[in-house]
């Protein structure tokens, strides 16, 4: 049931994270080089493998790994909505 939960979480992170990057939030152009390179298909790599060992951990019963992506995923949240919602 946790790999069910964070492989929903990872395609929120995914799909805030994307909405972040297309928004064109001024804040991006002060992020490093990387993060804009191949249009920010780095940083969504980088998404992917934190949800993967989170997933790989979680299935082999370290249970608190779930806990912390899911801590991660709110906070991943909070800023996503800062940013889209012009509070930044």
């Amino acid at each position: 049931m946790a790999i069910v939960v964070l492989f929903l979480l990872g395609i929120a992170n995914f799909a805030m994270q994307r909405a972040v990057l297309e928004s064109g939030h001024p804040l991006l152009g002060r992020t490093p080089w990387f993060v804009h390179m191949l249009s920010g298909r780095i940083s969504l790599g980088v998404e992917f493998l934190m949800l993967l060992g989170a997933m790989l951990m979680v299935d082999a019963g370290a249970l608190g790994w779930a806990w912390g992506y899911a801590l991660y995923s709110m906070v991943n949240a909070l800023s996503a909505w800062l940013i889209l919602s012009g509070r930044v």
